[in-house]
């Protein structure tokens, strides 16, 4: 049971999602975009650099010759991997399902070791007729694999 908080419009909040969602009141929230982990099996990090003009000593080129220092600012990392992948998305999934209102929509971004798997969950979660449509996230940037074809897309599952 939600306990009524309602967000201000166009809020963004910042937190662990189970911790926040269920205090929220039901039938909140217009749209949900929702980027989970993509259960890549490795460690995942990501580093927060700030960036200054520099033109006589930068480690980095801009535009127009323009040259730039960065410094590390901090660096997070988690191991992306988890045994029961859908076990830790459906109560996630089940308090955006409670969130939306009527006229809601859920965007859910995954890659293709997940994507097949869990639109299965959101189709019980939702109903198969909610299934609004499947975004393909066509890109031509990051490594090729010599071993096999790469991934170069994302899906976005889109569900109202």
């Amino acid at each position: 049971m939600s306990s009524g908080y309602v967000p201000e419009a166009d809020q963004v909040i910042q937190a662990e999602c189970l911790e926040v969602l269920p205090g929220m009141a039901d039938g909140c929230i217009r749209l949900i975009y929702i980027d989970p982990p993509f259960n890549s099996g490795k460690r995942q990090s990501r580093r927060s650099l700030q960036t200054v003009a520099d033109e006589e000593g930068g480690d980095r080129n801009g535009f127009g010759g323009r040259r730039y220092r960065s410094r590390l600012l901090g660096e997070l990392s988690y191991d992306d991997s988890y045994s029961d992948y859908l076990g830790f998305l459906e109560p996630r999934l089940c308090e955006a399902r409670r969130l939306l209102d009527e006229q809601g929509t859920l965007y859910v971004l995954l890659d293709c070791r997940e994507a097949h798997y869990v639109k299965l969950l959101l189709d019980e979660i939702f109903g198969r007729r909610c299934f609004l449509n499947e975004i393909v996230w066509a890109y031509d940037f990051g490594g090729r694999s010599k071993r096999r074809w790469p991934a170069k897309h994302d899906t976005i599952l889109v569900y109202v």
